[in-house]
């Protein structure tokens, strides 16, 4: 039977708060056929892998080697290995925080951070675009430092810079924060014309993401709702920052411009409904 509404997201808030020093996100293995030099065994099965091109695959996120056959069976339970993640950028999701061992990526964390400590009241935050090239930087600092990437004020004066990264974060991502599987649903949910009945489906579809995609967008909703209490200062309410967001935190699964024209209004609508009832919704 249905839990009553309200009642799942406490049970998977009670599950994120319950293990925090260890981030128990289900991962699968990215497994890529490998050719092995001398004899190998399966990490699986414990047998021979037989041949000598193309005897197994290997997952290139951890390491696993598995017979082809063995990787059907093979549980969701992929540690990577930071040695093996070579960029903080483009890379998927979960696979990175299960690689920092955090329960977002930590990116979001640090750039919010920033913004909070000193943006919060600079007016047109998210919309203003900083300059390209400072905006690369910071990418490829966070690339190449990781969470000792400094991005602050005396490097980087101008806050339109990290919020630029931020942004550029979410749309490197080679799948999105609300996820290519979820986006249909999502869009349908906004469609909905009742507004009770309209939260009630946002929230349905929200159970449906990934535990630590479902994190980054509860973490982000909670920060815009911040900026949007400054909106005497910086302009920014939550249908402004929808236009912008909406775009950045969903694409439809196929590439199509006419879609994305014909959605943009609900992805815009979507993180609007998001960012005024984050307390409701998470």
């Amino acid at each position: 039977q249905a839990m009553p509404p309200g009642i799942s997201s406490l049970v998977r808030r009670a599950a994120l708060t319950h293990n925090d020093n260890h981030f128990n996100y289900e991962k699968t293995h990215n497994f890529k056929v490998h050719t092995f030099r001398g004899p190998h065994w399966c990490e699986y099965c414990a047998n021979f892998m037989w041949g000598l091109i193309a005897q197994g695959v290997r997952c290139s996120d951890c390491g696993l080697n598995v017979h082809k056959q063995c990787s059907k069976h093979v549980p969701n339970d992929c540690q990577p290995d930071l040695k093996r993640i070579k960029k903080v950028y483009c890379c998927d999701l979960t696979t990175l925080v299960k690689a920092h061992n955090t329960q977002r990526p930590m990116v979001v964390d640090i750039c919010i951070r920033e913004i909070e400590a000193r943006g919060l009241k600079s007016e047109g935050l998210y919309r203003v675009s900083g300059f390209t090239e400072h905006i690369e930087d910071v990418k490829m600092a966070f690339d190449r430092d990781g969470e000792k990437a400094d991005i602050s004020a005396n490097i980087y004066p101008d806050i339109n810079i990290i919020t630029g990264a931020l942004k550029l974060y979410f749309r490197d991502l080679p799948i999105p924060v609300i996820t290519y599987d979820t986006y249909s649903k999502f869009i349908e949910a906004a469609k909905i014309s009742n507004a009770d009945e309209r939260l009630e489906a946002v929230h349905e579809v929200l159970m449906l993401l990934p535990p630590a995609h479902y994190e980054t967008l509860r973490y982000l909703m909670i920060h815009l709702k911040k900026v949007t209490m400054n909106e005497k200062d910086n302009f920014m309410n939550a249908e402004n920052l929808g236009i912008v967001f909406g775009p950045t935190l969903m694409r439809p699964p196929e590439d199509s411009t006419l879609t994305t024209l014909h959605d943009m209004r609900y992805q815009k609508l979507i993180v609007q409904i998001l960012i005024e009832n984050e307390d409701v919704l998470f």
